[in-house]
């Protein structure tokens, strides 16, 4: 089993940034993707942002050039580093672990079988 504990959520005004933090606990080990999700109320879960083992990225459209995700395989920590944050980015980040290669690439949440209780994220115009 892996635990995954989100921070860094919080309330921001519009053209902020803020850096979420997830940190993997347990059999990491059989983990090969990782990745955030978000949730806005009325609104299904949507893919963020993956990451694979070795470093590659993939990014949904409407966080191209604003977000960045990394990871540090040391601390068996995931990031996400939010910029230029806009009030359609208020949502419930959560953070995501799967077994496949490749479900960093997919980034459907049907590819991550451990989650994060999740960190609100508020943007305010």
């Amino acid at each position: 089993q892996v635990q995954l504990v989100e921070s860094g959520g919080g309330s921001v005004q519009s053209g902020g940034s803020l850096r979420l933090s997830c940190a993997a606990s347990g059999t990491t080990y059989n983990t090969n993707s990782m990745a955030w999700f978000r949730q806005a109320p009325g609104k299904e879960r949507e893919g963020v942002a993956g990451i694979g083992r070795d470093g590659k990225t993939n990014y949904a459209d409407f966080v191209k050039g604003r977000f960045t995700i990394s990871q540090d395989n040391s601390e068996n920590t995931l990031y996400l580093q939010m910029n230029s944050l806009s009030p359609e980015d208020t949502a419930m980040y959560y953070c995501a672990a799967g077994i496949s290669s490749l479900a960093w690439w997919f980034l459907h949440e049907s590819y991550f079988a451990y989650w994060g209780q999740g960190t609100q994220v508020t943007v305010s115009s």
